[in-house]
């Protein structure tokens, strides 16, 4: 967060910066879905959220990309370790940050190893957020990576 004068400024620079950036945001727990998908949404990016790891894979193989994916470990239908090695395999590039409560190293390492750029607990802090979108604009990804 911004104080002082300039605030709403750096606020609006962020979303500028940001306005071409997408999200998946991928939780099976609605209030997560949604908490997240208003975070990403108020830092400008483009957002849509899916159910399960199943229903993440299916929008990549219609054709979806995005820059970034929120994908949570655990899941009904399939979960985030087995989506994350699909979409790997499926040759997406995107940045897939993988959102847990809190597991073992071990759980942590097999989920890392499934192919995340990251891992972190839920929910996601406005630093963890603002960590992740340096990230992407420091990479300079918008342009979708499918």
């Amino acid at each position: 967060m911004v104080l002082g004068n300039d605030a709403s400024s750096s606020s609006s620079n962020m979303v500028d910066t940001n306005k071409n950036l997408s999200v998946l945001v991928v939780d099976d727990d609605p209030l997560l879905r949604m908490f997240h998908d208003s975070y990403f949404k108020h830092f400008g990016l483009k957002t849509q959220v899916a159910q399960n790891g199943k229903k993440a894979v299916d929008l990549f193989h219609l054709g979806a990309s995005f820059d970034l994916i929120l994908m949570e470990r655990d899941m009904s239908v399939m979960d985030g370790v087995e989506a994350t090695k699909v979409l790997r395999a499926m040759g997406v590039k995107s940045m897939i940050v993988g959102l847990t409560a809190p597991v073992s190293r071990r759980e942590r390492r097999d989920f890392m190893a499934a192919g995340l750029n990251y891992c972190f607990e839920k929910p996601l802090s406005i630093n963890m957020a603002s960590f992740l979108l340096k990230e992407l604009n420091k990479n300079n990804i918008g342009g979708n990576n499918n």
